[in-house]
């Protein structure tokens, strides 16, 4: 999904600016707010600050390489990649098998596949990767939510291995059929083959319990809140990566103890499409 990660701290220059956004978004742009979404106003208002560091964004999105393992490494050169385990499944599952012919498929940006659907940036994967690899060891479960061209979900079966399991759920029968043909043509192919890969249609927002519960569930579209639904199907001592907001958004890091209490914090602002009925999906396409 398409999305900008926000992560420069403030600069003292900006202040002023800050200020000034703020007062605006107070007094401006509120009341264009549709009240269907309490607390959205304080969110704008908060929202100020992603202002401020839109004016300091890192970007990642120039780099254009021409062969996946030259995107691994542009993505370890600015510090997106940190652990050579993730760096090796980016570079065993070619990034070029899941995007769409036409589309430069080595840009670190989103594209997209079809369907009002995007495939994620590629430092976004990897900043998602990197989130949950404790919790993709050999043998574990993980859900990949909105699973769209299946590239995510060919690396978290990597990581998991053949003992693991990887499920990804798509709710657009079109998308799920073509990353099927996708993985069959990646290294995660004897995965698929032998079933400890497996997608399917399915309503992400409800999840996929035959294979619950789940030590990482990835979530590509955002929520308005998180869906209970997903924190039933993760399994104590799990990890869940999903945006959540309406107008500005997080990126949350959901954790699961083991008496199953929750603990929750923000990693970084983004801007995904939203978690939605695929009637809703497809309006307009």
């Amino acid at each position: 999904m398409s999305t900008l990660r926000l992560s420069l701290p403030l600069s003292a220059p900006r202040t002023s600016l800050l200020h000034s956004s703020r007062r605006f978004f107070s007094s401006r742009f509120s009341r264009f707010l549709p009240s269907c979404y309490p607390g959205e106003i304080e969110k704008l208002q908060r929202g100020c600050r992603r202002v401020q560091l839109f004016l300091k964004m890192e970007f990642c999105t120039s780099g254009s390489m021409d062969k996946n393992k030259a995107l691994v490494e542009y993505l370890q050169q600015h510090g997106v990649l940190r652990s050579d385990r993730v760096a090796g499944v980016m570079e065993t599952i070619d990034r070029a098998l899941f995007v769409p012919r036409g589309n430069p498929p080595y840009l670190d940006s989103p594209m997209p596949i079809g369907y009002n659907a995007t495939i994620s940036a590629p430092h976004m994967h990897a900043l998602c990767l990197e989130l949950l690899k404790d919790h993709l060891q050999p043998g574990m479960g993980a859900l990949d939510v909105g699973s769209g061209s299946g590239y995510l979900t060919a690396c978290f079966a990597m990581m998991v291995g053949p003992e693991g399991q990887a499920v990804g759920i798509e709710h657009i029968p079109e998308l799920v059929s073509a990353s099927i043909e996708n993985v069959k043509r990646s290294a995660a192919a004897p995965l698929l083959e032998k079933g400890s890969l497996s997608l399917h249609v399915a309503d992400g927002r409800y999840g996929w319990h035959e294979a619950a519960p789940y030590d990482a569930i990835h979530v590509g579209a955002a929520a308005p809140e998180i869906p209970k639904a997903l924190l039933d199907q993760l399994k104590p001592g799990g990890r869940m990566v999903i945006p959540v907001g309406h107008l500005f958004q997080d990126l949350q890091v959901v954790d699961k103890k083991l008496d199953g209490s929750i603990v929750s914090r923000n990693e970084t602002g983004v801007r995904y499409v939203p978690l939605t009925s695929r009637s809703n999906q497809l309006q307009n396409y």
